[in-house]
């Protein structure tokens, strides 16, 4: 039986400190199989009562502007997070960085819009981090993790990050 072929590789990020070692684990299997990753970030839609709250305490701003700009810092941090982790680690062979093929943010629930942008994008393998606690059960991993095993039909990679 011939094991499935990797091209495209989704690689979450919370953009947390933390999130370097699930980075590296998602470029060495793209390396491996001579596949490319996509980043994706996702920012959670703002409640009902946060978007009253902007339109009440900043009536100068308007809230779905507030958000794409969010959006926009948000994709400018990553990928100056990803110009830091090439030149910090990448040094010996700089190309191994042209394995990224897109960098995204978008807003919606975080394991849904997961799955969702994995279909979507036709990849095939999800590789997203999952904190871990040494103080806790051992058996829990991250709900955002857990969820999106659950909801995918795609193969997804569960890395622990340790705090």
């Amino acid at each position: 039986m011939m094991s499935p072929k990797i091209k495209t590789i989704l690689y979450t990020t919370d953009m947390g400190d933390h999130m370097r070692p699930v980075f590296r684990f998602a470029i060495n299997i793209a390396q491996q199989h001579d596949a490319e990753i996509i980043m994706l970030h996702v920012i959670e839609p703002l409640s009902s009562g946060a978007l009253s709250t902007i339109d009440v305490y900043m009536p100068k701003f308007n809230a779905r502007e507030v958000i794409q700009d969010g959006m926009k810092k948000a994709l400018i941090t990553m990928q100056q997070r990803l110009n830091n982790f090439c030149e910090d680690e990448q040094i010996n062979d700089p190309s191994d960085c042209g394995i990224i093929a897109k960098v995204k943010v978008v807003s919606g629930h975080s394991a849904e819009t997961i799955v969702t942008q994995a279909e979507v994008l036709g990849v095939d393998l999800i590789v997203v981090g999952t904190h871990t606690n040494p103080s806790m059960s051992s058996n829990l991993i991250g709900s955002t993790a857990r969820k999106v095993t659950q909801l995918s039909k795609i193969p997804v990679l569960v890395v622990p990050v340790y705090e």
